[in-house]
């Protein structure tokens, strides 16, 4: 099953994806959030494109596991989701995604600027391999 994975954030969405075994995940891309209308109609046209069959999505809790105002967008954006889809939908811990995705390119060699660009989908990719480990 090819599963996306995705990274929520307030100007950023990462995106990642596995292959069609749903074994390997890897970054896809990165948006760059305009409006509420335009992101739905990228991330279905991925969906649909890339023949996805469930998504997952991140949800940043606090470090002591309560909601933030954060998480409470991650979860709005979740129910929105679940109105224009179908698919299933799961949420998974995120906590520290970011901060493994920042090691795993500065170990890859990535400079500032080029990890930048790349940390949201990275973090998206993590979110997939977290969520992969407890299915």
């Amino acid at each position: 099953m090819k599963t996306i994975g995705i990274d929520f954030g307030t100007k950023r969405i990462g995106i990642a994806m596995t292959d069609a075994e749903g074994i390997l995940a890897y970054p896809f891309k990165v948006m760059v959030k305009t409006t509420r209308d335009a992101m739905f109609a990228e991330l279905l046209e991925i969906i649909e494109t890339e023949k996805v069959d469930e998504i997952v999505i991140g949800l940043p809790l606090s470090l002591s596991g309560e909601d933030t105002l954060t998480t409470r967008q991650v979860r709005n954006f979740a129910t929105s989701m679940g109105r224009r889809t179908d698919l299933p939908i799961h949420l998974v811990d995120e906590r520290l995604s970011s901060v493994a995705a920042e090691y795993e390119l500065k170990e890859a060699g990535l400079w500032d600027k080029k990890r930048k660009k790349n940390l949201d989908s990275q973090a998206a990719k993590i979110i997939l391999e977290t969520w992969q480990a407890r299915a």
